[in-house]
């Protein structure tokens, strides 16, 4: 099915009223949850994943990426008026929006953002539509060994980048891949790091441990930290932009959502790259007169291109998952474990045997795009009411919809031990700057690496050598490597220079 007809097809199903009424609320939920700082959509999809199970999976994808797209729009509003990003892709976006804010102008900010995220966000989904089956077309053609190359690269380029430091983000990794292999192996028929309990025979739960560790770890760190006190919201103004402010945020959202997108869909682009990029890019062609705004009273266009930049990234996050199977984010990973929930293995013939869930969910995409735009202008006023909720309320309503929401699952008090066993855990990886994500992702794909590693030595008869005599394979694991020693061996050349 090609792009065109895929989305025609998506677009019936998309527009009939219940996906409609999932995207609406998706939208809310997602944009409420961006602008709280401290929360995201990885832990807003994780909380709703116990609770979604009695509906159907086209409906609950909806509104997951609903609340996807959402938060990649409403994150910039605490960046703009509290300056206090609530996730590293709007950083770059505090550096002159907080000074526009500041300036007595919040209100073209918030709306450049706006527009920015909406262009941004048409662009990375017809990316979505248009290079998904192209990379599934690759995808087909490559073997287990591959494919095992693939997710070494992906879990050394996630750790790497998601933890900062690659010796913590290894850590949280084979933390997840120590997870991952708990339960029966499906290959000898024998138990695995059971313990002699019989509730772990089928292995613990990936919803479990998302809800644990970006919920309830959240949540317990969060109580830890807290010191009181409400935040200070600037006024907000008129939202609405000027000619010759609109004139200058067009060339930014149409760089930003161009330069974005490719970074998205690398396995290790993530948002931080190109939002920094784009900020760089737009004080190099800003008119001189624009020169003197950066820094000072705040720059329109170092808002419009990072905040383009930023949701265009989100959205290719999406392509890996859907066609490969590899999340290369913390959201991508909840949502992967969702997929798997349903009885879902997302990659190359999700396509084929999901063309109508993926198509519907694809049009669903840009459906969400419009909604939001028509969400956040006019109800700017009550996303930064949103920011006076008190935090120990917040956060105490989080962990009872967790400790409900797992119960639900298998009605099994093992779970409900191992989701604060485990969020505990999360809360003190938080408390050290240990990243969670990399946890997630390797309980998810370690199953899928070692299936296909003894796929490529079965067919290989036991020869290890398969994987570095395919070139593809040998290619990716070139990748890993430079990706795991090349930043080290980077800083030490310069340091031997200066």
């Amino acid at each position: 099915m090609d792009a065109i007809a895929g989305l025609s097809l998506g677009f019936s199903q998309a527009l009939t009223l219940a996906n409609l009424g999932w995207a609406i609320l998706g939208c809310f939920l997602g944009t409420a949850v961006g602008v709280l700082p401290g929360l995201g959509p990885a832990l807003t999809i994780a909380l709703l994943l116990p609770i979604t199970f009695q509906v159907s999976a086209t409906g609950a994808f909806i509104l997951f990426c609903g609340v996807f797209y959402g938060a990649m729009y409403g994150g910039s509003t605490t960046s703009i008026l509290l300056n206090a990003p609530g996730e590293s892709g709007s950083i770059i976006t505090a550096l002159e929006g907080a000074k526009m804010a500041r300036s007595g102008r919040a209100g073209p900010a918030l709306a450049t953002s706006a527009i920015g995220s909406f262009v941004a966000g048409v662009v990375g989904t017809a990316g979505i539509a248009f290079l998904g089956p192209v990379i599934v077309d690759l995808a087909l053609r490559l073997g287990p060994a591959e494919y095992f190359a693939l997710m070494v690269l992906c879990f050394v380029t996630v750790s790497a980048v998601l933890g900062g430091s690659a010796l913590r983000g290894l850590t949280s990794l084979f933390f997840g891949l120590a997870l991952g292999l708990v339960g029966i192996d499906l290959q000898t028929g024998q138990p695995r790091m059971t313990f002699g309990i019989p509730e772990l025979l089928d292995g613990v739960n990936v919803v479990l441990v998302a809800v644990a560790l970006f919920a309830v770890g959240e949540a317990l760190h969060m109580a830890w930290r807290h010191r009181g006190g409400e935040p200070t919201v600037l006024p907000v103004g008129r939202v609405m932009l000027s000619r010759s402010d609109f004139r200058r945020s067009l060339g930014p959202w149409l760089r930003g959502a161009g330069l974005g997108f490719p970074f998205g869909v690398l396995p290790a682009g993530g948002t931080e790259m190109p939002t920094m990029l784009s900020y760089y890019a737009e004080r190099r062609l800003a008119s001189p007169e624009a020169k003197k705004e950066f820094g000072t009273t705040g720059a329109i266009e170092g808002v419009a291109g990072p905040e383009a930049a930023n949701n265009a990234a989100a959205a290719g996050v999406l392509v890996p998952m859907l066609t490969l199977g590899l999340p290369t984010s913390a959201t991508a990973a909840i949502m992967l474990s969702a997929f798997q929930s349903y009885g879902i293995q997302p990659g190359p013939l999700l396509f084929q045997t999901q063309g109508e869930l993926v198509w519907t969910l694809i049009a669903s995409l840009f459906i969400a795009n419009v909604m939001l735009v028509v969400l956040n202008l006019p109800l700017v006023g009550l996303w930064v009411r949103i920011l006076k909720i008190p935090q120990p309320q917040l956060y105490a309503g989080i962990l009872v919809f967790a400790t409900v929401g797992t119960y639900g699952i298998s009605n099994s008090i093992t779970d409900l031990v191992l989701l604060y066993v485990i969020g505990t855990i999360g809360m003190f990886m938080r408390r050290y700057d240990f990243p969670v994500a990399p946890v997630v992702i390797g309980m998810i794909l370690g199953p899928m690496a070692e299936q296909a590693l003894r796929q490529a030595l079965t067919i290989s008869q036991g020869d290890w050598s398969v994987f570095l005599t395919r070139p593809v394979s040998l290619a990716i694991l070139l990748i890993a490597v430079l990706g795991l020693v090349g930043p080290r061996l980077w800083v030490a050349w310069r340091v031997r220079r200066g």
